[in-house]
């Protein structure tokens, strides 16, 4: 079932507004898949955004889509082949670093909402352009952090953003206070040392450390 851009706009901002922070997660055991989500849900994160870039990322994904009260998205989309496969794993919305056409109409003809990457004014009019107004700002500390993102609010109003990429404890609130921020996200609250350890304690505190961030 297909989606327009409109559509697929409104549906993630929906999942963008279910937490401060959306985990960014880069797995490479199937095995810790589920308490993992299980560990980042309870700790207020619902929404989670697995990469794909490891070889057991799309079986991840396919556990963490069972895991009751997540939200499953899959990062990275590079290909119309990666748009399919996501969807096919179970992935309810898409994340990529940019953008191109070819992407997008996979995107909209798989019914996958997307968060496309945007660093630039160009870049976030020519998706506005499109009908896309909830875009990924990437890579958000290399392209000028939460000072340049508060440029943008002025002459972009209407679009919103999830900052993603060198976001940390240390500035996410920066972002976060921003007009056209509706949230960020973070690899720091699922740590590789603690899922290799399977410290899930430990991440579930970080995630609800990250939840009650103000926004």
């Amino acid at each position: 079932m297909s989606i327009t851009p409109q559509e697929a706009s409104l549906k993630a901002r929906e999942i963008c507004e279910l937490a401060p922070i959306v985990p960014v997660l880069v797995v490479h055991e199937v095995a810790h898949a589920r308490p993992l989500a299980e560990a980042l849900v309870a700790g207020g994160l619902p929404a989670l955004e697995v990469t794909l870039r490891t070889p057991a990322a799309l079986d991840v994904i396919s556990e963490m889509a069972q895991v009751e009260g997540g939200v499953v998205g899959a990062g990275t989309l590079l290909t119309p082949d990666d748009v399919k496969a996501a969807k096919d794993a179970g992935a309810q919305f898409g994340v990529s670093p940019g953008a191109t056409d070819k992407l997008l109409d996979a995107a909209e003809a798989e019914g996958l909402p997307i968060l496309a990457g945007a660093a630039t004014a160009s870049e976030a009019m020519a998706l506005l352009e499109r009908g896309y107004s909830m875009l990924k700002f990437f890579p958000a500390e290399a392209s000028g952090g939460a000072p340049a993102l508060k440029s943008l609010a002025s002459p972009l109003p209407q679009i919103s953003f999830c900052p993603t990429g060198g976001v940390s404890p240390s500035n996410a609130e920066s972002y976060l206070s921003l007009p056209n921020v509706v949230c960020a996200g973070g690899s720091w609250v699922a740590p590789n040392d603690l899922v290799k350890a399977g410290d899930w304690a430990g991440i579930e505190a970080l995630a609800r450390e990250a939840s009650q961030l103000p926004r």
